[in-house]
């Protein structure tokens, strides 16, 4: 895979905010994006897979498309996997692990005897070392006896910004944030409410869209440790951070621990300035003074918290609250429940698909401005 030569770079989207991830990457000016299953993909060189890494809020990782071979049985596969040239991306002193995928067309279906013969191949043809717990992977799919090879470019999934120590019970992944927020229409322009904000995801991701922060900025990644790489090109690509300004993105919380949580994540995001936190229950939430903006909410739903209905009450308080006190003011809240979503009585625009979250489905609920 010639250096000048352009290939395939894919962002995985959580199933469901394909869209909004397209959105995204059009706007960040990755040409060609276009939604596939699964993500989004367009044509692009190294610098594109640093860039995408470093900058894209709602991608959870990036993959580059570095090849692809036919293989009929595992013999094949394995002399096919000797002559690939490895070389020119992976380094002999960085462990590496191999993650296979099949499919029922394919003659080489056990993935496992695959996985062992492309590390085998490439240990013994290019003296890589491979490591069960390696954080650059290699994904090989098989379709259709097509064996297309991946790299995980990102290492751990792009929620990890690096910066948050802290988190709640269930905390919203950031990346989820970021494309829930986008559904929301929102562009960091307005102020954000959140009154059960545990710790802080969604005031916090907000004030890094409106400071143009880099998602990424204060990680590591796969890439930098593959044979390739330009430290001083990738190093040209981070902007300053220098984040001025006054609160416009508060979040409140009856628990004064998440409250202090919130506020020492913020601090090392480095977005302090524009974010305030309190200690408050919901019977207390009123508007800032200002403009309207977006009240942003992923209350407790029934799997987290056992008994769903001790919830009801809770989400007929946060329709009464917002209803009353609100009006000018879009919402959206992520529930796994629509009947709780339903019970706050928000006049809510259709929905989208469910979104997969820790282990269940959540969906956003969102409404135009309330009257």
């Amino acid at each position: 895979m010639s250096q000048n030569e352009p290939f395939e770079i894919f962002l995985v989207a959580a199933p469901g905010l394909e869209d909004a991830l397209l959105d995204e990457a059009i706007e960040r000016g990755f040409a060609g994006a276009a939604r596939v299953q699964g993500g989004v993909a367009f044509t692009g060189h190294w610098p594109d897979v640093w860039r995408a890494n470093l900058e894209m809020r709602g991608a959870t990782r990036v993959l580059a498309r570095i090849g692809s071979f036919m293989a009929f049985h595992l013999a094949q596969l394995d002399k096919r996997a000797r002559k690939f040239p490895w070389g020119d991306l992976l380094r002999a002193d960085v462990p590496v692990k191999v993650e296979v995928s099949t499919n029922r067309a394919s003659k080489i279906y056990h993935a496992g005897a695959a996985a062992q013969r492309i590390e085998t191949a490439l240990h013994e043809s290019h003296g890589i070392t491979i490591a069960a717990d390696a954080a650059l992977v290699i994904k090989a799919r098989i379709e259709d006896n097509r064996v297309t090879l991946s790299l995980d470019t990102s290492g751990e999934s792009l929620h990890k910004r690096g910066h948050k120590q802290g988190v709640g019970k269930a905390p919203m992944r950031e990346t989820l944030a970021a494309l829930f927020l986008r559904q929301c229409g929102f562009d960091g322009t307005e102020p954000l409410v959140d009154p059960m904000c545990g710790s802080g995801t969604f005031p916090i991701e907000a004030a890094e869209i409106a400071a143009g922060l880099q998602a990424g900025r204060a990680r590591e990644f796969a890439f930098q440790h593959l044979a390739n790489y330009d430290g001083g090109a990738f190093a040209d690509m981070h902007r300053p951070v220098d984040v001025q300004g006054s609160p416009r993105f508060f979040g409140f919380d009856r628990d004064a621990g998440a409250v202090r949580m919130a506020q020492a994540n913020a601090d090392r995001a480095g977005v302090a300035p524009l974010t305030a936190f309190t200690c408050q229950p919901l019977s207390d939430l009123t508007p800032p003074e200002g403009p309207p903006g977006l009240v942003m909410i992923n209350p407790p739903y029934g799997a987290r918290i056992g008994n769903k209905k001790l919830l009801y009450g809770l989400y007929g308080a946060i329709g009464e609250v917002l209803n009353s006190r609100f009006a000018g003011w879009r919402v959206g809240i992520v529930t796994s429940e629509p009947s709780l979503a339903r019970v706050t009585n928000l006049p809510f625009l259709p929905t989208e698909r469910p979104v997969p979250h820790g282990g269940l489905k959540v969906t956003l609920f969102r409404t135009d401005p309330l009257p």
